[in-house]
């Protein structure tokens, strides 16, 4: 029986590149000279440090477009809440991976309610689904697809 997974994965190579070409670009801008701003990644949290809570908004549109040119999908981000002091502002910055179970339970909805001939199961951080035909399979790909989901998807381990 044909089959795929529906998974939710960031590269994290690109994730580190993104990162370190962010922390090059504040380190070059005039307005950040002499401060001590810095972008740090440690495996999926990236820490924001700027002088100001103004510097620190600009560090995350900075970081934002330097994701979005890695192919990273803002969607996986989850901003903190900023902790604001004196002469100091840090920020975390969550990177989410995976599927929960929620987002989960809502794709299920989703490819049941399209009364497709395909069976759905959701195993761990990841959604299996399997049909007799590849072009059921393909419908519930289109309509993945076109869904407006609150994480970005990519579909894997395409068997026929």
């Amino acid at each position: 029986m044909p089959s795929f997974d529906v998974v939710s994965k960031i590269d994290s190579h690109e994730l580190t590149n993104a990162v370190d070409q962010a922390n090059r670009e504040v380190q070059n801008r005039f307005d950040f000279k002499g401060s001590n701003a810095h972008f740090t990644l440690d495996k999926q949290t990236i820490s924001l440090l700027a002088p100001s809570d103004f510097q620190l908004k600009q560090m995350n549109d900075i970081l934002s477009s330097k994701l979005s040119k890695r192919n990273i999908d803002l969607r996986t981000l989850d901003y903190k809440e900023p902790e604001v002091h004196l002469h100091e502002a840090k920020q975390q910055v969550q990177v989410k991976e995976g599927i929960d179970q929620t987002v989960a339970k809502q794709i299920v909805k989703l490819v049941k309610d399209a009364k497709l001939k395909v069976q759905v199961a959701i195993q761990g951080d990841q959604i299996r689904v399997t049909g007799n035909k590849k072009d059921d399979l393909q419908s519930v790909i289109a309509l993945l697809r076109d869904a407006k989901l609150a994480i970005p998807v990519q579909f894997i381990n395409y068997r026929d």
